[in-house]
């Protein structure tokens, strides 16, 4: 994988005041993905924008690991329909 954009845990946790620990939590429950560059842990930056909202979960509402999976399944879903949706929306356009 390419470095070019790739943003070290440690830095993330100490910006957001959280341990690194969770981050390493959620890479286990398979929510996202750690990457070891020069023996140190990093993330893709594309990553940012669902750590940050797992994050929030956990320490703002405070949401265990299972809850936030739960969380992060059915988003993915309702993404996925509404795509899914906008589809057949747009093929029934051509048939009007």
């Amino acid at each position: 994988m390419s470095t070019g954009h790739l943003i070290a845990v440690s830095e993330f946790c100490t910006a957001h005041q959280i341990e690194i620990t969770f981050i390493e939590s959620l890479a286990q429950q398979g929510l996202i993905t750690i990457e070891t560059v020069n023996e140190q842990l990093s993330i893709q930056d594309t990553q940012l924008p669902s750590l940050e909202k797992m994050v929030r979960l956990h320490y703002d509402l405070d949401i265990n690991l299972e809850g936030i999976e739960t969380i992060v399944h059915l988003l993915e879903r309702v993404e996925a329909l509404q795509h899914e949706m906008y589809e057949l929306k747009k093929k029934m356009g051509l048939y009007e």
